[in-house]
């Protein structure tokens, strides 16, 4: 089986998959082989059951266990596709039923206080650009300078499953992102470039310390992350009146599903439009 794994793997790459998450399948499926002593098409529903619950008694919460579904069903339906195997064992096994939450986004305050945080150029930009394009942490951290357009201030950047999407740039974002290419001295064609020299583009483990350091900095008592800017854009989106497709365009979710997450923040905007122009 391993050696289908790595044909897996390669077909992946080969399709546009990010490097993580070809690393996340193929440490999934590494650890899912060693469970077994089987070819690919002995494998039953049963086999796949019984590791699945040998992954809860470990603890494994309800997303984690789907994190560890997730690969090994997308694994055997690439085997059933390519007819490497009849049917695909993991075909009756359903995702378990999480409910879906929003995570906490930043208020206003809080907002403010992480930018009043913010010490260089590099720092100001940087939250400015995750708040107000509602980037993913990969999407920034790949997108190169020359992927930006001032005329109407817009970035192409690279989302899931390698598609290209504009995301735009608020006045307030578009000044600090010149400012600090303004003050950079390197020739390095990333976004963000670390501030000591030789100027190299920053990592994703960076830039997450970066948002850590600035959240304890501003004294905000939850965990601040890149992430929470996305959710931060997207709620903030929707109280002022934007509607969940315009959302969807904007966070770049392939599947409307997804941003049905923010359904409560769309219903309370909606109320508060209405009385707003129906009070009467």
């Amino acid at each position: 089986m391993v050696s289908k794994v790595k044909l897996f793997l390669a077909v992946k790459k080969l399709e546009g998959a990010s490097p993580r998450t070809i690393d996340c399948y193929g440490r999934a499926l590494a650890k899912f082989c060693m469970s077994f002593q089987k070819e690919p098409d002995a494998i039953t529903d049963m086999d796949i059951r019984m590791y699945m619950a040998v992954q809860a008694n470990k603890g494994l919460k309800k997303n984690s266990l789907n994190n560890t579904l997730a690969p090994i069903r997308v694994f055997f339906q690439w085997m059933e596709d390519e007819r490497i195997i009849q049917r695909s064992p993991a075909k009756t096994i359903k995702p378990i039923k999480v409910e879906k939450k929003i995570r906490e986004a930043l208020n206003r305050r809080e907002l403010e206080l992480l930018r009043d945080a913010c010490v260089t150029l590099r720092d100001k930009a940087m939250v400015e650009f995750f708040y107000s394009t509602g980037c993913r942490l990969d999407e920034i951290q790949q997108l190169k300078k020359s992927k930006l357009n001032w005329l109407n201030r817009s970035a192409r950047v690279v989302g899931k499953g390698n598609v290209e999407r504009d995301v735009y740039l608020n006045e307030r974002a578009a000044h600090r992102l010149q400012l600090y290419f303004n003050s950079r001295t390197d020739d390095e064609d990333a976004i963000f470039v670390s501030d000591r020299k030789p100027h190299k583009r920053l990592g994703r483990r960076r830039i997450e310390a970066v948002f850590t350091d600035l959240g304890i900095k501003a004294g905000i008592e939850k965990p601040v992350f890149p992430h929470l800017l996305r959710h931060t854009t997207a709620t903030n989106m929707l109280r002022n009146g934007a509607s969940l497709t315009d959302v969807q365009k904007v966070l770049g979710h392939s599947d409307p599903a997804t941003t049905l997450i923010y359904t409560d923040i769309a219903d309370e905007a909606i109320q508060q439009s209405h009385r707003k122009y129906m009070a009467g």
